[in-house]
């Protein structure tokens, strides 16, 4: 039997690459954007914004409506602003965390009545290791991944009963146009305070990500996933030396770790 799959967040990167994957597996896809993109034609589009519940809600039911189920729900989409904490604004956190944690929430509750009535499935949520460590200049960004990662905690528990898998996927640097797409928060775009050191952690971060994995490389793992009966709840997919530093993360004493990492972005 074909899985029945939402993607959300298809008009580029993990989400376009995993979607077009997904066909080619003979998978059914449909996959959220705010707008109609170039993808593969076999790719269902739903127009909705993740961060308004209610053009989620329709877009499900679309989906629902033709297929009858969902078997699997891939919550990817998401953005970054950067800059220090003190001059980010109300405006641009909530930017952040209505895309990156309330755009995570408004699916699955849209999805979660199917799945519990079909009787399972399974909730995929796009993290990152920035939601495993705080990244200096990506402060509200590794808040609303740290948020993904407490809520897919709770939600697993909650979900046990009806046979619904929640996996967190923690993705390192990743050759995206991610970076490119990153906004930069207004005051920290002018010279302040902390521009000297902001400038300098920022050109390290995208270097990283401009020399990272392809987005193919996420992509088969999500497809993987997908077929495990019974996956972990989490994978951290990066090069070696990010997945050290997470496993650093946890075993070090947190003054020690920041002694570490500190220096990678410039920071003395």
């Amino acid at each position: 039997m074909q899985k029945i799959i939402l993607v959300t967040g298809i008009s580029s990167g993990f989400g376009k690459q995993t979607a077009e994957l997904l066909v080619q597996k003979d998978c059914i896809v449909y996959g959220i954007s705010r707008k109609e993109v170039g993808v593969n034609e076999k790719i269902r589009q739903l127009k909705a914004d993740v961060t308004d519940a209610a053009t989620v809600k329709v877009a499900v039911e679309q989906l629902l409506k033709a297929e009858g189920r969902i078997d699997v729900l891939i919550n990817n989409a998401g953005m970054g602003i950067s800059g220090s904490i003190e001059d980010s604004s109300a405006e641009e956190i909530r930017l952040q965390m209505d895309t990156n944690f309330m755009g995570f929430v408004n699916t699955i509750q849209a999805v979660l009545p199917a799945m519990r009535k079909q009787g399972g499935g399974k909730i995929i949520n796009i993290s990152s290791i920035g939601g495993l460590m705080g990244l200096p200049f990506q402060g509200f960004y590794s808040a609303s991944k740290f948020a993904v990662e407490g809520l897919s905690e709770a939600l697993r528990m909650e979900l046990k009963q009806f046979n619904i898998k929640v996996i967190v996927v923690e993705p390192g640097d990743f050759h995206t146009n991610f970076t490119a797409n990153r906004k930069m928060s207004v005051a920290s775009a002018k010279a302040g305070a902390y521009d000297s050191q902001f400038r300098k952690t920022i050109s390290v971060i995208e270097k990283d990500e401009n020399g990272g994995l392809p987005p193919s490389v996420l992509a088969k793992k999500l497809y993987q996933i997908i077929e495990k009966k019974n996956p972990c709840q989490n994978y951290v997919v990066a090069t070696f030396e990010q997945k050290l530093a997470v496993c650093l993360k946890h075993v070090l004493p947190g003054s020690w770790f920041m002694k570490i990492l500190s220096p990678h972005y410039g920071i003395k």
